[in-house]
């Protein structure tokens, strides 16, 4: 049992804290699971780990949520943006073409490349917010980008960002798109994998309520302070983590 917890506390730890920083949860679950071996990783926990990530991010925005009643044009733009992912998110997912993505030197690859990708889109200049900036054509923008997310290693939260910080949002605005579309991310992957249990029994014991409570607390200080700490400095140590991360698998895997 004390394994089990402390399983949990890994993935879930690896879960929210990746999960909105542009470093991709799904590549550091996969390789954690990978190089671990560890025996508590299952769709249950899988889904567990979502909805603890998906609750903290409502509960973080909850007042920017309620106040969507009053503002018609960012919810029609959050769920616009959302389209592209959630369709080719389920394409991939129905005919397992998903499961094709999900090796080492993918990873690799995409964690060096898309670190690269990052830095340069940072260098840009920051004159745009969400409030007067952000309509259909920069969405579609930046959710036409979130579709590269479905490959490990690319990072969702990296993606977004990449995407809105080439559109010249400033950086906390930038973060703040990237959270936003989260939502119906982690929202629709929850209800990906909940299909493909529907029909087993399913228990809800301790361990899957661990899950959902850690992955909650982590995510929910990942934003946090990632909102604080992102608007005082740029994405460089973000950078440097995926090269370094990057550089590491390779030699893994070729030596």
């Amino acid at each position: 049992m004390f394994q089990n917890f402390i399983e949990i506390l890994i993935l879930s730890a690896v879960q929210g804290i990746s999960e909105f920083l542009p470093i991709s949860s799904s590549a550091h679950l996969i390789l954690v699971s990978n190089f671990y071996d560890l025996e508590t990783s299952s769709l249950l926990i899988d889904i567990s780990l979502h909805l603890g990530s998906l609750i903290a991010i409502i509960f973080y925005f909850r007042k920017e949520l309620f106040d969507l009643r009053n503002n018609k044009n960012l919810l029609s733009l959050i769920i616009i943006g959302s389209l592209p992912l959630i369709i080719f998110g389920y394409i991939l997912y129905t005919t397992e073409l998903i499961h094709l993505l999900r090796n080492t030197k993918l990873i690799a690859a995409t964690t060096l490349f898309f670190g690269f990708i990052l830095f340069f889109a940072d260098q840009r200049k920051m004159d745009k917010n969400i409030s007067t900036n952000l309509n259909i054509k920069t969405i579609l923008f930046i959710g036409l980008f979130q579709i590269l997310a479905l490959i490990p290693g690319v990072s969702r939260a990296g993606i977004t960002i990449t995407a809105s910080r080439f559109l010249n949002f400033d950086r906390v605005d930038s973060t703040k798109i990237s959270f936003l579309l989260s939502i119906p991310a982690l929202a629709g992957a929850s209800f990906l994998s909940l299909r493909d249990v529907y029909q087993q029994s399913i228990e809800i014991n301790y361990l899957l309520l661990i899950a959902i409570f850690l992955s909650f607390t982590f995510s929910f200080f990942t934003i946090k302070y990632f909102l604080k700490f992102i608007s005082k400095i740029s994405f460089n140590i973000f950078i440097i983590y995926r090269i370094l991360l990057g550089l590491i698998l390779f030699l893994l895997i070729y030596t």
